[in-house]
């Protein structure tokens, strides 16, 4: 079969072995939508650690091919989104909604970034995958949802929802800040702060496209480079920077008793903090990777009620075989479809 592979020269398609059924709780799927991550954005770059080679591709949307005896999550023929992170469903971890970090599978392990990965799984933009643990992992794709708008509900719509749902669960409301300049995943985060009726969220970034989509999705677009210093004051705040000055910003951001979440990757070592601003204001502050199949089920309902559009984040939709060279140069969200 074919799997895009990124490589030292690049990205290109490999001919490899199909995967196969291996346990009674197995599931082989064919990819039909897959988006970019940013994360990939960043490989692509050379702004990310991951040595090649390796398959590609770890936000998807697939048709199921074939299923072992006892899965009943779904059939061959149903679409179902595929969490880009393999979890059990049954480790302690797992059933307290930690499923990044499945004790079964082990914390990491993820399609598509084999050197950070727990082992190679595969890619997303292959012919086939193999997925394991089908029915904790497999999510239907619900009627009347396009897979290219809801590709990235693998793992950057979640990212970006987890950063805002859960405070505003509790501060229902309030407003929000969101300093991009990363990618998607700020604007996802300001896409679900609008849907949850935030009274304001406001976007900070000094990319024009970015805040043309920050406006598309209805937040409010502030035209600034972040320099560390105080935005205003927001129960909600997200640093989706991937700088110093973006991630002070937010903090110091961030209202009395309120809550930050940091969802950049920084790769560059050790991040300073203002701790006494923090201190004094007494804010939470989180960080770390998305569990992404614990919140798959809320953001697609968002979607079904009309209320998310992830498509608009989308900046192209390239065909499959495209797929090589579209990416070539990857800055911005990209659906690859077949």
């Amino acid at each position: 079969m074919q799997q895009l592979t990124w490589t030292e020269g690049g990205l290109a398609w490999r001919e490899v072995d199909a995967p196969r059924l291996s346990g009674d709780g197995d599931a082989l799927v064919r990819p039909v939508a897959v988006a970019t991550c940013d994360l990939d954005a960043l490989v692509l770059s050379g702004g990310a650690p991951l040595p090649p080679p390796y398959a590609f591709g770890h936000e998807a949307v697939a048709e199921v091919v074939e299923t072992a005896p006892g899965v009943t999550a779904a059939a061959p023929g149903d679409l179902v989104v595929v969490p880009f992170q393999l979890s059990c469903g049954h480790c302690d971890r797992c059933r307290r909604g930690q499923t990044g970090s499945c004790a079964t599978a082990g914390a990491g392990a993820a399609y598509g970034m084999a050197p950070i990965g727990r082992g190679e799984w595969g890619g997303m933009l292959s012919d086939l995958v193999r997925v394991p643990y089908a029915d904790a992992m497999l999510v239907p794709l619900p009627a009347g949802i396009e897979p290219v708008h809801a590709a990235s509900v693998a793992d950057n719509v979640p990212d970006g929802w987890r950063a805002v749902a859960p405070p505003l669960r509790e501060r229902p409301g309030e407003s929000v800040l969101v300093v991009g300049g990363g990618g998607s995943v700020g604007l996802y985060a300001a896409a679900v702060a609008v849907a949850l009726g935030s009274e304001r969220v406001d976007y900070v970034d000094g990319d024009p496209r970015r805040l043309a989509v920050a406006e598309r999705v209805g937040a409010h677009p502030v035209e600034r480079r972040p320099d560390g210093g105080r935005a205003g004051r927001y129960a909600v705040t997200v640093d989706h920077s991937g700088t110093v000055e973006g991630l002070h910003t937010a903090i110091r951001s961030t209202d009395a008793g309120g809550t930050c979440t940091s969802t950049a990757i920084y790769f560059g070592g050790d991040v300073p903090l203002p701790l006494l601003d923090m201190y004094v204001r007494g804010i939470t502050f989180h960080t770390g990777r998305v569990d992404a199949r614990a919140a798959i089920p809320a953001v697609l309902d968002l979607m079904v009620a009309g209320r998310l559009h992830p498509e608009l984040v989308t900046s192209a939709v390239v065909a499959w075989e495209d797929a090589a060279t579209a990416l070539d140069g990857l800055d911005a969200k990209v659906v690859v479809s077949r």
